[in-house]
């Protein structure tokens, strides 16, 4: 019965590895567009066909958040960062999504010295009016 038990836990990590692969893979290379596209022009993506690629823009963020978060709480209760996971690319999504906090700290305190600001989560009129 334990043995069962154990098995339905795995099948739970691996669907949460799984969806942070997944989810990883795409999100780090869309924060870097935004990240380039905030640094370049000084807002954020465009909003896009009905609001698609904003919300993109926004759900990446908190994915990297979202697995810099689990890898923290992995961290403080096992010693350890994530499972390497299938070819270690969940090791490899840990590691893309600090680079990725590293990268957004970077440029939103680079954009806040030079505007004294940084954008808003909603597109302005400034930006896209």
């Amino acid at each position: 019965m334990a043995k069962d038990q154990s098995n339905d836990d795995s099948s739970d990590i691996g669907i949460a590895e799984k969806l942070a692969i997944a989810g990883g893979l795409v999100s780090t290379p869309v924060i870097g567009w935004s990240l380039y596209t905030l640094k370049t022009t000084g807002c954020g993506l465009p909003p896009g066909p009905a609001g698609s690629i904003g919300a993109l823009e926004g759900v990446s963020y908190l994915v990297v958040v979202g697995i810099v978060a689990w890898s923290l709480y992995t961290k403080s209760k096992t010693g350890s960062g994530l499972p390497n996971g299938p070819f270690g690319l969940l090791g490899a999504v840990e590691g893309l999504s600090y680079l990725s906090l590293l990268a957004i700290i970077v440029v939103f305190g680079l954009q806040f010295v030079q505007q004294g600001s940084i954008p808003g989560p909603l597109p302005s009129d400034q930006c896209f009016g």
